[in-house]
């Protein structure tokens, strides 16, 4: 369970470098000129395609992972349960950095400020999905699959 943690952590803490990365380098783009007109037809549909990908994303992403884990809970073998744990959680916290780090890049190409909230609603949605040993106990009840 230690590795799985581990590299959950990795996962989690490497969405959010990766999104100060994209702020820098988003700010090397605006610094460069190189923008996209929001209300332009280009800058309407990334808005509106990125919107619809967290409105989508954060619930069903949440939502199945939840009922993954009480499915996983019932099995037998801990080392599957860690197993598949470990690969949907690494799915889940990639699916909404996907979102943070989109929304970040498109706040600096588009200069548009309803792309840093729609980045600030995946940073909070990914604070929810933080690793931790007592989550990972709790959700798969590897406390009662030892005691018995």
């Amino acid at each position: 369970m230690k590795k799985t943690l581990k590299l959950l952590r990795l996962t989690y803490y490497s969405v959010y470098l990766t999104a100060i990365i994209a702020a820098f380098s988003g700010y090397t783009i605006l610094k460069n000129g190189l923008t996209i007109d929001p209300k332009s037809d280009t800058g309407v549909t990334l808005q509106s395609i990125l919107i619809l990908f967290i409105i989508g994303s954060i619930p069903l992403t949440l939502a199945t992972f939840n009922r993954m884990t009480k499915k996983w809970a019932e099995l037998n073998n801990i080392d599957e349960k860690i197993i598949k744990y470990r690969r949907a959680g690494i799915i889940r916290i990639i699916i909404i950095g996907l979102g943070l780090i989109l929304g970040v890049v498109f706040f600096y190409v588009m200069q548009s400020q309803s792309m840093i909230f729609i980045a600030g609603i995946a940073a909070v949605a990914l604070f929810f999905c933080k690793p931790s040993e007592n989550k990972i106990i709790i959700d798969l009840k590897l406390e009662e699959s030892e005691n018995e």
